[in-house]
Formats: structure tokens, C-alpha cells, sequence
């Protein structure tokens, strides 16, 4: 596992621990079957197993690692009508991220996200697929956060457990299928057409489940 988990400090330790493990799945650094070890990560994070298993155990609850034995902990492997469900719930809930983004954006909200598509660009171009993975996630999750929709943005968080080992698996395949629509998202929210952000929001969910559909990525059984 060459991902490097963040040393922490000991305030509300176990939310900590929670959102470090949280955030590898979610940008993708952990990919679909990677194995973790509780002792392992307390050593990286410099704190004891116990914070680590609890955060361990609320994360199987919420879907986003799998608990094969005590020993044997496992970023799920996504099964294709499990994936098909959360997409669509994205393209409903993403889009209507992008829909309200388009009428609330200001203008250090679009200079935030040209930066990001600007920035997704280059990583793709110098081949850095890890962190076009990670700025692709911050992309959409701006948007909810433009929205002004914590609620929504929540409920994308739980989502995200599970989609981003599966988008960063699939990502070095899809190469720039996985951004082009998004300079479609930042014209719209320039525009401030809710419309045309949210189809196009949509399509770049679309276009980005053919390339995972059509990848290793998924699992075909239960």
C-alpha cells in the first residue's frame, strides 16, 4: 500500500482517524481489494489500534471497506448493480448540486473550479493519475459545497466511500473521458445556466461510468 496515511494529533482522535482512512477511499487512493491492517495504520498514524478499529468497523457499516475476518480487511470490490445504484443517485443528487451551484456561484467560486479543471489537465497530461483521481472528487464535491448544500454534500460523502476506489481504478483507462464534460459544468455555472449544469454534470457521470463499466474494476458476482 503506498498510500501515506497523516501522523495525528490526539484531540477527538477517533473522528480524526475516521476522516483519514475516509479520505484515502474517497480520492481513491485505496483501490478495489487493497487489504488494511489495523496495526499497521495505528504504527502510520501514530496512535493506538483502538480508534483505528472503531474507525474500521463504522466504515464497513457505511460501505466503504469490507470486513472478511478480523484479520482480513478489504476495500470492497464493487459489484456492477451495487455501482449502478449509487450512479443513479449521483446523477440525481449531483445534479442537483450543479443545478443550484449555477445560480448561487460567485466569482471566486468559478476562479475555485477553473483552478480545479485547470489543474485536473495537467495531471492527466504529465500522467499523475493519483492525483487527477484526487482533484476529480474535489471538483464535484465543490460543487455541493457552492450549493450550499451540507446535507446533500453528506450524503455524497457516503456515496464517494464507494465510488472512489472504483473511479481511480478505472481513471489511467479513461484518461480525459474522465474531465472533458467538466469544462461543460464550468461554462454552464460561467453562464449561470442550472440547466445546462446539471445536464452536463449528468453526461460526465454517464461518460465516466462507460469507461467503469467497461474496466476490471467491478466485480460481476455477489
Amino acid at each position: 500500500m503506498d498510500y501515506e496515511f497523516k501522523t495525528i494529533d490526539h484531540n477527538n482522535l477517533g473522528e480524526v482517524v475516521y476522516l483519514n482512512i475516509a479520505e484515502a477511499l474517497i480520492k481513491g487512493a485505496l483501490r478495489p481489494g487493497a487489504r488494511l491492517k489495523i496495526r499497521d495504520l495505528a504504527q502510520e498514524m501514530g496512535t493506538s489500534v483502538t480508534p483505528v478499529r472503531d474507525a474500521i468497523l463504522r466504515l464497513v457499516h457505511e460501505g466503504g471497506l469490507l470486513l472478511k475476518s478480523p484479520r482480513d480487511i478489504r476495500v470492497p470490490v464493487l459489484h456492477r448493480d451495487r455501482y449502478l445504484e449509487i450512479r443513479a443517485i449521483r446523477l440525481k443528487l449531483e445534479g442537483l448540486a450543479a443545478e443550484r451551484a449555477a445560480t448561487t456561484a460567485d466569482a471566486a467560486d468559478i476562479k475555485r473550479l477553473e483552478a480545479l479543471v485547470s489543474d485536473n489537465e495537467r495531471a492527466l497530461s504529465a500522467c499523475e493519475f493519483a492525483r487527477a483521481t484526487e482533484i476529480n472528487q474535489i471538483f464535484h464535491f465543490e460543487l455541493a459545497n457552492i450549493a450550499a448544500m451540507p446535507i446533500l454534500r453528506g450524503i455524497l460523502h457516503n456515496l464517494w466511500l464507494q465510488m472512489g476506489p472504483v473511479i481511480s481504478a478505472a481513471y489511467e483507462e479513461g484518461g480525459r473521458t474522465m474531465i472533458e464534460h467538466h469544462y461543460d459544468v464550468l461554462d454552464a455555472i460561467r453562464k449561470h445556466d442550472a440547466q445546462a449544469a446539471k445536464q452536463a454534470i449528468r453526461e460526465d457521470i454517464m461518460s465516466g461510468g462507460g469507461v467503469i463499466l467497461s474496466s476490471k474494476a467491478l466485480s460481476q458476482e455477489e
